[in-house]
């Protein structure tokens, strides 16, 4: 059985617990090795090493670690297949989803390399008699990443890339379901360049978790996951002093107005709700087609596309989507499609059918893999479990309106506000629709409104605690504070002893 350890100093650590995790084949159903679990001492030597490195990181130019960077990205796309490959067998999201996970994160690194203008402070010259007012932005020195299972390449590129062009060093606490990744990327880093212990890794559960919120030496904490853990990191942060941007769950709605194009709505919601089999923050979950007519055609169009879709498993290259990543998110997302039906909901497609077994993978049956077909409610309402829930699995939901303005309250009045999306052809509605909507990331015509790298990335309501969002601007502002300098050089111009307010004069 392979045991995944921590990376720390640029070597793999052991700890000095004897506490593991077993980490899941999905598609098969499979333990396939085992992740060490770090306890509070072990976590405290991660983030010491990470202490010891900084300094020296900082004090390097922003050039000479954008180079470290640049390095880094050729690396990762060097090694890219072993990267997608090695994700795909711990989640069960297929192959090429899982090269898309590694490329979305390349993205924000490559946003990063323009660290050195992101950095550059402000600069005020004869602000009063021989004074000037310049500001600096100075890396916050150990800050710390606590990422999801769902993107486990993505989302820790996300939180390190920008945090570590800005000079800090960062600890890694990925999720222990699907460790491989972030290790290999860190090896990757010390590979390109990077100074030992700048990029350390911890593997652990709360403890390790906790033993990160309480550090005095962690300056800033970058979570994502559920709601209720995003909230208690945000409070217990805030009970330490650390900066904390922390982001939950998400409920996305895709309003449909009558002038869509229904087939290419069809489309892209089997895409964007089934893909990486739900498991994804942004994925639209719920559909809102405005009027009986949209709404009768829209059922129509996806009762045709849904059955069209292959679920198989990760590595099959005409699978769309592969398995959930563990047996109890699968008996999770089962038991929310049963209360869907005693709710009273019209289950038309009931992935709960599907038959796996004669299929295998490297000798292995599929059968035991942990496989949901898609699924599709229609004549949701709002107080039903899978309309108030993030399902994360293969199920729409289909909510029916009569106009767009009560499609909009949907969104609006939603706990979650991640991601929206409103598919029509009239413009002044979507205009009207993207000012109104309570929700912090908009399509307009585009399933799954994730945000290019050099704009920023979050969302509003219990999906995001913190002031600041994921990757553009925003990342460097949350990984590094300002300093503000009034200078005044000696001269003759001294007036002795000033005991009232300074007034630039």
């Amino acid at each position: 059985m392979k045991s995944i350890y921590h990376y720390v100093d640029g070597a793999v650590f052991k700890g000095t617990t004897d506490k593991f995790q077993a980490v899941l084949n999905p598609s098969v159903g499979k333990e396939q090795s085992q992740v060490a679990l770090a306890d509070k001492a072990d976590v405290d030597h991660v983030i010491e090493s990470a202490r010891k490195a900084q300094p020296g990181w900082a004090a390097m130019n922003p050039q000479k670690r954008i180079r470290v960077l640049m390095e880094w990205i050729r690396l990762i796309n060097a090694n890219m297949d072993e990267l997608a490959e090695m994700l795909a067998l711990e989640h069960g999201k297929t192959f090429p989803d899982a090269k898309g996970d590694v490329m979305r994160g390349v993205d924000v690194l490559e946003f990063a390399l323009g660290a050195p203008h992101q950095l550059k402070g402000e600069y005020s010259y004869g602000v009063g008699t021989g004074i000037d007012v310049y500001s600096l932005r100075q890396p916050l020195g150990v800050v710390a990443g606590i990422t999801p299972f769902n993107f486990p390449a993505m989302i820790p590129l996300w939180k390190a890339g920008p945090a570590l062009a800005a000079g800090n060093a960062f600890v890694l606490k990925p999720s222990e379901r699907d460790p491989s990744v972030p290790v290999r990327l860190a090896e990757l880093f010390v590979e390109a360049g990077g100074p030992k212990g700048v990029l350390n890794v911890v593997h652990g559960g709360k403890d390790a978790v906790d033993a990160i919120l309480d550090s005095d030496t962690i300056k800033a904490v970058g979570f994502v996951g559920s709601t209720p853990i995003a909230q208690y990191i945000y409070e217990r942060c805030a009970a330490t002093g650390k900066r904390a941007q922390c982001f939950g769950g998400a409920k996305n709605h895709a309003i449909v107005l009558p002038d869509a194009d229904i087939d290419h709505v069809a489309d892209t919601l089997v895409g964007a709700a089934f893909g990486s089999a739900g498991e994804r923050c942004m994925a639209l979950s719920v559909v809102v087609p405005v009027g009986k007519d949209t709404a009768d055609r829209l059922r129509d169009a996806l009762i045709k596309k849904i059955p069209e879709l292959t679920v198989g498993h990760c590595m099959d290259p005409d699978a769309d989507y592969g398995a959930l990543v563990t047996p109890e998110a699968k008996q999770r997302v089962e038991k929310l499609i049963a209360e869907g039906v005693d709710a009273g909901a019209d289950l038309v497609v009931d992935g709960r059918e599907l038959d796996m077994s004669g299929r295998e993978f490297a000798g292995q049956s599929l059968a035991e893999g942990y496989y949901v077909g898609p699924t599709f409610f229609d004549n949701v309402t709002t107080e039903m479990s899978i309309y108030t829930e993030e399902i994360f699995g293969p199920v729409l939901s289909m909510v029916r309106a009569e106009t767009l303005e009560e499609a909009t309250e949907l969104p609006n009045s939603h706990i979650y506000g991640n991601g929206v999306a409103i598919f029509t052809q009239n413009g002044g509605a979507a205009r009207d629709f993207v000012n109104n909507v309570q929700v912090g990331m908009v399509g307009v015509n585009v399933p799954i409104p994730v945000p290019i790298a050099y704009h920023t990335f979050g969302g509003w309501k219990a999906s995001a605690f913190g002031d600041l969002n994921q990757h553009g601007p925003d990342s460097f502002r949350f990984y590094t504070k300002t300093k503000t300098v009034t200078s005044r050089w000696p001269g003759d111009d001294s007036a002795g002893p000033q005991f009232t307010m300074p007034v630039m004069n």
